[in-house]
């Protein structure tokens, strides 16, 4: 893309160079990622940071570029002092949503209406990354984040299979206890 800002922002590197433990690998392991794809999700954060800047609509990022946002937004210095004024020319506010049916109506016809300016400027959006609108905003918010030290995650499929040797070995605990 031929666009001074998106020069700007592509080579725009988050936080202080230095750091031993960089932004990539500190939004992967905040959020139980690879480094691969935290900077995917950071390439993704930039193409959201340009569209805010450009669509001339309000922009609503994707659950995972919403996470880049947040942990960009508590490197402070780097966020107000260097991104925002030198990179985006302009203050780029976190507005997170104030609750009801008309805010849950606004952000899912917003976050749609990103979808396709994302579209418009950078071609289809990977979806791993941008899921559908239904998905953003009515399924994925019933979930709820966990950290794996403080939770025992077992997928269904895993549940399943080891609910049947379960129930396998209960039968044949009776059987064998029925028939002594």
């Amino acid at each position: 893309m031929d666009h001074p800002l998106w020069s700007k922002i592509s080579c725009y590197s988050i936080g202080p160079a230095d750091a031993a433990f960089g932004f990539a690998q500190r939004l992967a392991r905040e959020n139980g990622w690879t480094v691969a794809y935290a900077g995917r999700v950071i390439e993704e954060y930039r193409r959201f940071c340009f569209l805010a800047v450009t669509a001339g609509q309000e922009v609503t990022p994707s659950d995972a570029v919403d996470q880049a946002w947040h942990l960009h937004l508590t490197y402070t210095r780097d966020y107000w002092a260097r991104f925002c004024p030198d990179v985006l020319g302009c203050a780029l506010h976190h507005r997170p949503t104030a609750g009801g049916d008309a805010e849950r109506h606004r952000f899912f016809d917003q976050y749609a209406a990103t979808l396709k300016a994302y579209e418009a400027v950078f071609g289809l959006p990977p979806a791993d990354i941008w899921p559908g609108a239904q998905r953003r905003l009515v399924d994925d918010p019933k979930a709820w984040r966990v950290t794996p030290r403080d939770y025992l995650i077992i997928s269904r499929t895993s549940l399943r299979r080891w609910s049947l040797f379960a129930l396998a070995g209960l039968t044949a605990a009776i059987l064998f206890w029925w028939r002594s």
